[in-house]
């Protein structure tokens, strides 16, 4: 069964751009969800494997993908930030410059794309094997909108619950601020394994 990873942080580490209440909520809450929804999934599959019941099926493989995806991209997300934030440089950086023109670009591609999702999602910088190149994903409900074989490099959870209580309804400015916390060092490292 799979269980919440701890963060690799206190609570209140990320302020002022992240507050501990928010991180907090979203950790302990939010993200246990999606890890307990992953595991009551796992073993409805299981039992329908051993019975033979396949009655329900699809709605027990919506709930795999969809709390599935959630655990996963949480827990990148929360690998993806650091007090204080980091320095891009090295090879994502130049792969960047390459694939986006420059840093700066690149930037705003993806906090306009970050702003633009449609309802509840993410935003998130991937290395796509098949096209040799970096791309920005606007992912929806956590499964949907995405390139199959897209290995994630920089991920931003833009769901209400991830800013709500210090933003309310800014999403921009809670995007704006998150570029202040990133964690460079984890989007190189996960950049340098994808294209090995």
């Amino acid at each position: 069964m799979f269980t919440l990873p701890k963060l690799p942080y206190d609570y209140n580490a990320l302020e002022p751009y992240y507050d501990e209440e928010t991180v907090r909520i979203h950790h302990d809450k939010h993200h246990q969800a999606y890890v307990d929804g992953l595991n009551k999934a796992e073993a409805k599959l299981k039992e329908a494997r051993e019975s033979g019941d396949f009655t329900l099926i699809k709605h027990w493989e919506r709930e795999l993908a969809f709390n599935g995806a959630g655990h996963v991209l949480h827990t990148l997300f929360w690998e993806n930030m650091t007090p204080g934030g980091s320095q891009l440089t090295g090879e994502l950086s130049e792969r960047i410059n390459q694939d986006f023109g420059s840093v700066e670009n690149f930037k705003k591609q993806f906090s306009a794309a970050a702003a633009a999702v449609e309802g509840s999602g993410w935003c998130i910088l991937v290395w796509v094997k098949n096209l040799q190149k970096l791309e920005i994903l606007q992912v929806e409900k956590h499964q949907d909108l995405t390139i199959w074989g897209a290995i994630p490099i920089l991920i931003l959870d833009v769901w209400e619950h991830a800013y709500y209580l210090k933003y309310q309804n800014k999403r921009a400015d809670f995007i704006s601020a998150w570029w202040n916390i990133v964690n460079w060092d984890v989007a190189n490292k996960r950049y340098n394994d994808a294209i090995k």
